[in-house]
């Protein structure tokens, strides 16, 4: 159900609760950094999965973590529940603000605050974007999670969702490169989880929050692990028939030992929109085009680089195109980075999905989407990280006709339902927020989501953390045998027992 903004008739209690609540916050951030006007708030009704939108009541923007603390320690005093948010690129709905709670802005705490290469170390902000990482490194080292959106998303949403990248398939996700947190729990307390050293010694803490969706904490404080930057890099873009023959150059590429820093594939439709956004010259009647980078020793990638390029010949590749210079090869990312906002230039709307895929079931999967896009009459373009399989079909519809949006949803739906029969997941690296927590108890047992919701609740036992998201029905925490208790969450009318 999409939710819509604004229509929501708060009681006289609820007001006067927001009221002091927005009161408390004033004194603690600044009055100009606490907003209630709703042409205000309109800007962060949704994150970037704009299908769902809710007008939070109340938002303030912290400026530091001392101040973020005792906003969360005011929320809890007053039993309000809030929802983290950074830059709001997020594609799950995580940060979709409560109709009944407060909106933590976390975009002012953008400083970097300590740069130790001898120890290959960053300490940031959760607000700091994730491009700026690597820039405040470079050209020495890198950061390398490198989300499409990374120019403007921000670290602290990064570790929310443990995203990923192009070169994930390599390098691996933000869970590989987050050593330490300072964290407030729900409470307002302030936790440190790691540090500068990899893998501490006790309990995986900080491997818990990673990911988790802003329902154990915010992190207020983030040390990254930054790597050398490679001696090399070449980089080729393959264009193929159809995704197939592309699919199996993937295959043909990891059967033979070689680990690309990044393997990407866009279908023809989306190729055909990428070009209207970056003109890169790239044939719009190309069924399939795969970029493949190679990084590392100069000597070895000479090798390995002719390698990659019979491998896609024998697979079937119609034309190849290498990299030239730094120029040419940031003009191969720029496709493969716009092809998200360039669908807008083939489709009034469109739907986002990501799922994942063992890469073996990569070429079936994709056939079943093709099917399902034609059952729907519903065009559907595809983008993916093809190394590790994990796919982002783009379900193209227009909202102006009635009833297309809702198909347009369901049609994303079986295709995160075709991923989990094909032995894959409900995502990769966007997460699952309110978009697709329905679609949990198809990946994971009653027992599994009992395990999670008790971590859950040993972090945040009155529900107050980005209440509704991740799990599939509203659960509460401390339910046990015995006379019936209104939970906190029960009597602010934000969850029901079944």
């Amino acid at each position: 159900m999409h939710l819509a903004p604004g229509r929501y008739i708060y009681t006289d209690v609820e007001r006067a609760l927001l009221r002091r609540l927005a009161t408390r916050l004033q004194s603690i951030c600044g009055e100009e950094h606490v907003l209630e006007h709703e042409h205000d708030l309109f800007t962060y009704a949704s994150d970037g999965l704009l299908q769902y939108s809710v007008v939070p009541p109340l938002a303030v923007l912290p400026g530091d973590g001392a101040e973020v603390s005792a906003v969360v320690h005011a929320c809890h005093e007053l039993g309000v529940p809030w929802v983290a948010r950074g830059s709001g690129s997020g594609l799950s709905g995580g940060a979709l603000p409560v109709e009944h709670g407060l909106l933590i802005v976390l975009s002012r705490m953008r400083r970097i605050l300590e740069v130790d290469l001898d120890n290959q170390r960053v300490v940031v902000e959760p607000g700091v974007t994730n491009v700026a990482v690597s820039h405040a490194v470079g050209p020495d080292y890198f950061y390398p999670p490198d989300p499409s959106s990374q120019i403007v998303c921000s670290i602290g949403g990064n570790v929310s969702e443990n995203s990923g990248g192009a070169h994930c398939f390599k390098y691996g996700f933000t869970t590989n490169y987050v050593t330490g947190l300072e964290v407030v729990l729900a409470d307002g307390e302030v936790v440190q989880l790691g540090g500068k050293a990899l893998e501490p010694p006790g309990y995986d803490l900080l491997g818990a929050f990673v990911g988790s969706e802003g329902t154990l904490g915010i992190a207020t404080r983030i040390t990254l692990r930054v790597i050398p930057s490679p001696e090399a890099v070449r980089c080729l873009v393959a264009f193929f028939d159809s995704v197939e023959p592309a699919g199996d150059a993937v295959s043909a590429i990891v059967a033979a030992g070689t680990v690309p820093g990044a393997i990407e594939m866009m279908d023809g439709l989306s190729i055909g929109a990428s070009e209207q956004m970056a003109h890169a010259g790239w044939p719009v009647e190309a069924g399939a085009a795969l970029i493949v980078e190679l990084d590392g020793p100069a000597a070895e990638l000479e090798a390995r680089f002719d390698e990659i390029e019979a491998l896609c010949r024998q697979s079937g590749a119609t034309e190849l195109r290498v990299a030239r210079d730094e120029t040419e090869r940031t003009l191969f990312w720029k496709m493969r980075k716009s092809a998200f906002p360039a669908a807008g230039r083939i489709s009034p709307h469109y739907f986002v999905q990501d799922g994942v895929v063992p890469r073996t079931r990569l070429t079936g999967v994709l056939g079943r989407i093709q099917s399902l896009s034609d059952e729907y009459g519903l065009k559907v373009a595809n983008v993916f990280h093809a190394g590790d399989g994990n796919l982002h079909p783009l379900v193209c519809y227009d909202g102006h006709i009635p009833g297309e949006a809702e198909r347009a949803e369901e049609l994303s739906g079986r295709i995160l339902e075709a991923c989990l029969e094909a032995g894959g997941s409900l995502t990769g690296e966007h997460g699952v927020g309110v978009d697709k927590k329905r679609y949990m108890p198809r990946m994971f047992s009653e027992p599994d989501l009992s395990a999670f919701q008790k971590l859950r609740c040993a972090f945040d036992p009155d529900g107050l953390a980005n209440p509704g998201k991740v799990m599939p029905t509203p659960r509460l925490c401390g339910e046990v045998p015995g006379p019936y208790r209104v939970h906190p969450l029960e009597a602010a009318g934000l969850a029901e027992r079944f």
